[in-house]
C-alpha cells in the first residue's frame, strides 16, 4: 500500500466532507479501501441533465497522484464523452504526457495537481458542454449533432430514471 497516495486521498475525502460541493458528493465504497469512491453527481440547473442523480465510481491507482483515477457512471448515461459501459472519457483522466494520436496536448492531460474536486468539476462541465469531436460514444455524438431533439428526449428519460432510483 502506498502510504503517500492513501494519505492524500484521505485528506481529499476529509476536505470534501467538511465543505460539500453542490454538484457532487463523494464517499468510500468500503471504509477499508481508500482507493474506491462512490460519487453522486447532481448536475447544475440549466443543463440537459438537470434534475438527475447519477451514481458513479472513482477508482484510484496505487500510484495516485502520478497516474489518474478512472471514473465510471453506474447509472445509465447517454453522452458523447461517456462510453456505453459508463467510463468517462475526458482529457484530464488520460495518462500524463503526450497523446500518441496528437489530439491532446500534455497540458490537457492528467497532472498530479488534480484533485477529486477538479476532476468532478471537469465532469460536470463535460455534461453541460460535450466534446463531440472526440466521442467515446459514437451514437450519442451522432444523435447530439444530427437529432438534438431525440438526444434531449433520451437524456430526459435517463434523468427521470436516475431520480426514481434514488
Amino acid at each position: 500500500m502506498n502510504d503517500a497516495s492513501s494519505l492524500l486521498l484521505r485528506k481529499q475525502l476529509k476536505e470534501l466532507s467538511k465543505s460539500p460541493h453542490e454538484y457532487f458528493s463523494a464517499g468510500l465504497v468500503d471504509d477499508s479501501n481508500i482507493y474506491e469512491w462512490d460519487i453522486l453527481i447532481i448536475p447544475p440547473v440549466g443543463t440537459l441533465y438537470e434534475g438527475g442523480f447519477f451514481k458513479a465510481r472513482m477508482s484510484f491507482p496505487k500510484n495516485y497522484p502520478e497516474m489518474p483515477p478512472t471514473l465510471r457512471f453506474l447509472s445509465d448515461m447517454w453522452h458523447p464523452n461517456v462510453y456505453p459501459d459508463g467510463r468517462v472519457c475526458i482529457s484530464i483522466l488520460h495518462p500524463p504526457g503526450d497523446d500518441k494520436y496528437g489530439y491532446e496536448q500534455a497540458s490537457e492531460r492528467w497532472l498530479p495537481v488534480h484533485t477529486v474536486e477538479t476532476i468532478m468539476l471537469s465532469v460536470i462541465s463535460m455534461l453541460s458542454d460535450p466534446n463531440d469531436e472526440s466521442p467515446a460514444n459514437i451514437d450519442a455524438a451522432k444523435e447530439w449533432r444530427e437529432s438534438f431533439d431525440m438526444f434531449k428526449k433520451r437524456v430526459g428519460r435517463i434523468v427521470r430514471r436516475s431520480a426514481e432510483d434514488m
